[in-house]
């Protein structure tokens, strides 16, 4: 039931082509003749439907919507409605039917085979994913039913016996007490990982997407001569811009971010961005920087520190709707005990770097403390926000082994500080490497292996690899990238991590027991960073998306100089 598309279609071959469609892609196709069918069928269950739209008006709308209100709160059944043209507009029935749906994804006819594949291959993913929100939420049912059980059954004993143990009376309720306070938390922290885990497979499939869009607005922008042409497709490429840092804070507080840290001076990167956190904030609000006079050094994401604190900036701004003051401080402290106990340390002689942001605005109320880093959850108005600024910075301090906190008073302002371990090693100025060109000559002889299981992605990575004058061979995944190597010599690996069966991490490491030390570039949109790190570090890894030119500097820094294989 949990695969099956319903199809209702009933004129011409409609219903026929549909349901070849649908079972190409793997998926039980079930065509229904009848509205009554349809309706029969939607509550027996299924994971999306397809109908036409004329077919659609014929559905009674009062049984439709009565079946929608029901749904329980995981679900939001999704529909795909094949839309015929409608010159002068649609009816106030039909655009009345379509709002009852709710989760209506329409497509205009003629519907291209792959594109309606496409489209019903989203709305059963989306429904996969909520039959796992309802598993979450059944299990933890299951979970409270049984406190509840228990408690019911320790409150019976004690209630029995309360005349002859009155002394054990009073400390099994604070037993009890102590048991609710450790279950909120557990229920808290389920919450939090089920709403993470749906988070961070979302922000993954979508990123994808938004790669393949951004590779090949680049190959526009580098085929087209009209300037025309090129104006468009920097202005989609702005707005894949917005969307991949949209993806990075939801695969930040999902801690599924792919995070580069380095050696940073915390006191200099502040200083370096003044100039845009003032720009960001506006004239009406007076930015200070309070920072340590010590050295303030931590390894950490240098770029996604920028982001955190331009992300408590603007919150604050918002906060100062009439003007105020917003102060960036620093300062050294020893490291807090959580810190300092999660790695097995006493955190004594250890410090810490600590970040403050702090605002003269409204502040924050004290129910709702405790709810500003879950993600989606703002004190904005509609439209005014996404709710994933806090999140974001929540997530990037977990990342780097930190901490995030927030203090506020309602009328006094708030505060937002950030905690990284500091690191006694001084860094250098850092001289820029040469972006390499490829020689035409000798990049033709050069040959480059592609591992991706996403076709999309993996042919637009081919074809960028390909105009550089590369090469390329291709494989859908691990098994088949390891055969191709062991096939004939190849100069490079370009190969994703996240894959079914052999993730990138493995299949690295298969490949130089095979063919000794290859270089390797690892095209991922999230990673253990950990696993890969102890493979082949962080240097020859690039996030999602990425553009030709960025993947043509990394492939020609990753090539050896020396001549290419024969």
């Amino acid at each position: 039931m949990e695969r099956r598309v319903l199809i209702h279609a009933p004129r011409g071959r409609d219903a026929e082509v549909v349901k070849r469609v649908v079972e190409g892609i793997r998926l039980v196709a079930l065509v229904c003749d009848s509205a009554d069918e349809l309706m029969s069928r939607l509550s027996e269950g299924a994971a999306a439907a397809i109908v036409t739209e004329e077919s659609l008006l014929q559905v009674p709308e009062g049984p439709l919507r009565a079946w929608l209100t029901a749904q329980p709160s995981w679900s939001d059944f999704p529909f795909i409605v094949l839309a015929a043209r409608h010159a002068g507009g649609r009816t106030r029935h039909a655009l009345s039917v379509l709002q009852t749906l709710g989760n209506a994804f329409l497509l205009e006819r003629p519907v291209h085979a792959e594109t309606l594949a496409r489209a019903a291959d989203a709305a059963v993913r989306a429904r996969r994913r909520q039959y796992a929100t309802r598993m979450h939420l059944e299990q933890l049912d299951v979970a409270r039913d049984d406190v509840e059980r228990l408690n019911r059954e320790l409150e019976g004993r004690i209630a029995a016996r309360t005349h002859e143990l009155a002394g054990a009376n009073d400390r099994l309720m604070s037993e009890i007490a102590e048991r609710e306070r450790v279950q909120a938390a557990l229920i808290q922290v389920q919450k939090m990982e089920a709403i993470g885990r749906l988070t961070g497979g979302i922000a993954h499939d979508f990123n994808n997407l938004l790669h393949v869009v951004n590779m090949n607005l680049d190959l526009v922008a580098r085929v087209a001569k009209d300037e025309k042409v090129l104006s468009i497709a920097a202005r989609a490429k702005g707005a894949v811009g917005k969307g991949a840092k949209l993806t990075g804070q939801l695969l930040s507080f999902a801690r599924n971010q792919s995070l580069l840290p380095r050696l940073t001076d915390v006191n200099a990167l502040l200083v370096g961005m003044q100039e845009l956190v003032a720009i960001s904030v506006g004239p009406s609000i007076q930015v200070e920087l309070a920072l340590t006079d010590a050295p303030a050094w931590a390894v950490l994401d240098a770029n996604q520190l920028e982001m955190a604190v331009l992300n408590l900036a603007v919150n604050a701004r918002d906060a100062m709707a009439a003007g105020g003051r917003l102060s960036i401080s620093t300062w050294l402290a020893p490291l807090p005990a959580a810190l300092g106990e999660g790695k097995g340390e006493s955190g004594s002689g250890r410090q810490a770097v600590f970040v403050a942001v702090t605002d003269t605005g409204v502040g924050i109320p004290p129910a709702l403390l405790n709810k500003v880093f879950d993600p989606f959850f703002t004190t904005k108005p509609v439209g005014s926000g996404t709710g994933l600024g806090l999140s974001q910075v929540y997530g990037f301090a977990q990342q780097s082994e930190g901490l995030a906190t927030v203090r506020s008073q309602v009328g006094q302002g708030t505060v937002v500080e950030m905690c990284f371990p500091a690191s006694n090693e001084r860094g250098g100025a850092e001289v820029p490497a040469p972006v390499l060109a490829p020689d035409d000559g000798a990049s033709k002889r050069r040959r480059v292996l592609v591992v991706e299981d996403d076709a999309e992605v993996r042919r637009v990575i081919v074809e960028s690899l390909t105009l550089l004058g590369y090469t390329v061979s291709e494989a859908p995944d691990g098994a088949s990238g390891l055969a191709a190597l062991e096939a004939g010599p190849h100069d490079l690996l370009v190969v994703d991590y996240a894959m079914p069966g052999i993730n990138g991490a493995e299949v690295i490491a298969r490949a130089r027991e095979m063919v000794g030390d290859i270089p390797v570039i690892l095209a991922t949109g999230y990673a253990d960073m950990a696993e890969v790190g102890r493979v082949l570090g962080t240097q020859s890894i690039l996030i999602k998306p990425f553009d030709i030119a960025t993947l043509g500097s990394a492939v020609a820094k990753a090539l050896p100089q020396s001549p290419p294989l024969s």
